[in-house]
């Protein structure tokens, strides 16, 4: 039992490293060649567990060696873009200046319906509205609308908008953030007059309060509190 449960560390040890090293897109939408290595890694890591009798370093070795394998292969296709192109494919233009290209539908072994499942996930529901729909080499789709269509932003509107940036957690899950809160430049008597201003007595009642760079609060009280 104890070898067993050392052995299971050390694959989940080495396989969170390994999806580390291999980068954060890993942990998107796989490309062909990323989802090729991340079977196989979690077919070789799987053997040394299920199997106490074979080494430990039969699953590590190979699992290393196509960590190896995959880095070598996204840095040359970083450097070298045709290459990339064998590896990955390119993306295919489904829809282009609204008309809807068959040949590559049919490339893509792609119906009709299931297209426009995957524009309703971009919001789309009418085809008509859609200058050009791109299948990208990750499998998502990317739609871009006819600017009629499209959102008008706030320069298009001639009007101001501010930008808020990035809200930072003050509190989160009934625990003060203070290292956020030193960021911020607050200290605990705003962070007390924020409670009261919010009928709370104590940080343990707030699930998240926030403040973005324009000063905004964004509170949400934890279920079940009084």
């Amino acid at each position: 039992m104890g070898v067993s449960f050392v052995r299971t560390i050390i694959v989940f040890v080495l396989l969170i490293v390994s999806i580390r090293i291999m980068g954060k897109r890993q942990l998107g939408e796989l490309e062909p060649l990323e989802l090729v290595v991340a079977v196989l890694i979690s077919n070789l890591a799987a053997q040394p567990l299920q199997d106490t009798g074979t080494p430990l370093i039969y699953g590590v070795v190979p699992v290393l060696t196509l960590l190896a394998c995959q880095l070598v292969i996204s840095a040359v296709s970083v450097r070298f873009p045709r290459f990339r192109r064998v590896v990955s494919g390119k993306p295919s233009i489904l829809i282009d200046n609204g008309v809807i290209v068959q040949r590559e539908m049919k490339k893509c072994r792609l119906s009709v319906d299931e297209l426009y499942v995957e524009l309703r996930i971009n919001g789309v529901t009418d085809i008509s509205q859609v200058k050009h729909a791109i299948l990208e080499t990750d499998g998502t789709l990317s739609v871009l609308p006819y600017s009629k269509f499209s959102p008008a932003t706030p320069e298009q509107l001639n009007i101001s908008a501010p930008d808020n940036g990035l809200p930072v957690s003050v509190i989160l899950e009934g625990r003060v953030m203070r290292e956020n809160m030193r960021l911020l430049g607050k200290d605990d008597k705003w962070l007390e007059s924020q409670l009261r201003k919010h009928g709370v007595h104590s940080p343990r009642e707030v699930y998240l309060l926030s403040v973005d760079g324009s000063g905004n609060i964004f509170y949400a009280k934890k279920e079940g509190m009084a």
